[in-house]
């Protein structure tokens, strides 16, 4: 029987999602956006492009959740974009209620798929739908910190002139300016990152990856990054639905990990067929630890905000 996944929202992130899926032909994808005609619209153009790229999966769109029914995964990308000056957490009560609206229907019609979430702030937006859909802890995880290392692999490889795919990084915490970009377990084939360049350039690529959603809104200046967002949600859905159990960096429930309780926070999980398999504990040195709860504790302050919404 064929997959079957669903993108909610039908922007520039959740097209670039199903187009990515059906190039892969992961699953048959079912587009939803409450803008009338444009899931449709785009839905038909993708599925269009079939013949030429060659693949052969179902592409529609929706604006009610019915044809949804029985998906296997449901990434989450509605919501408000990020504008110039606007941090994330500028985002969270807009988000929270396109969140909570969204997740209740995937959860009506989905009872047992595993939901992705893209939208910003992506770690409290995880939480929001793990509290709504009443989905066990394996089945809500988070897109973070797969892009957030794509970003520190980006940069070391162009300031060392090698290689993307010999690059090896690691990046922990929320999905904003507290991010934790491991150095001390960052690589090129095996070379630690503090071999290969001095402390001055490793801070300065450690502070553009914290900031590097925010360098892209910049350019843009009316929308916010998709291509490398859409590329990291479809990596962790093909991990889940081949069940190949990849080790990625994503937001994912902690129960008592890395000393925090009951918080959505980037660390690195197992991604197979039941969702978060696994979580890993590295272990950590002092300072990182005192940056991942710092990190925890900007994220607490946002649920602690959506708490008194519910």
């Amino acid at each position: 029987m064929r997959k079957k996944v669903t993108v909610v929202g039908a922007g520039n992130v959740g097209a670039n999602c199903a187009l990515r899926i059906a190039d892969k032909e992961l699953a048959d994808v079912v587009l939803v956006d409450v803008i009338e005609g444009v899931p449709q619209g785009k839905g038909l153009d993708l599925l269009q492009s079939g013949p030429v790229q060659g693949y052969d999966v179902m592409v529609t769109g929706a604006n009610d959740y019915e044809p949804t029914a029985n998906s296997d995964i449901a990434i989450l990308t509605a919501g408000f974009p990020r504008k110039p000056g606007m941090s994330r957490d500028d985002l969270l009560l807009a988000n929270f209620e396109v969140v909570r609206t969204a997740t209740a229907q995937i959860a009506k019609y989905s009872p047992n798929c595993i939901l992705i979430v893209v939208t910003n702030p992506l770690d409290a937006m995880a939480q929001a739908a793990y509290w709504v859909s009443n989905f066990s802890k394996n089945r809500v995880v988070g897109m973070a910190g797969v892009l957030d290392s794509a970003r520190f692999r980006t940069f070391i490889a162009a300031e060392l002139k090698v290689s993307m795919e010999n690059v090896t990084a690691v990046v922990m915490g929320g999905h904003g300016d507290t991010m934790v970009p491991l150095v001390r377990l960052s690589s090129v084939s095996g070379i630690p990152l503090t071999e290969l360049m001095d402390q001055a350039t490793i801070d300065r690529i450690v502070e553009r990856t914290r900031n590097g959603g925010a360098e892209i809104v910049k350019h843009l200046k009316t929308g916010s990054a998709f291509y490398a967002p859409s590329a990291a949600a479809v990596e962790m859905a093909e991990s889940i639905l081949k069940d190949k159990k990849k080790v990625l960096p994503c937001a994912a429930l902690l129960e008592g990990e890395y000393g925090i309780d009951g918080l959505f926070v980037g660390v690195p999980v197992k991604l197979g067929a039941l969702g978060v398999e696994q979580i890993y504990r590295i272990k950590l040195t002092e300072t990182e630890q005192a940056q991942l709860h710092k990190s925890a504790a900007a994220v607490k302050e946002l649920v602690d905000v959506m708490k008194s919404k519910v």
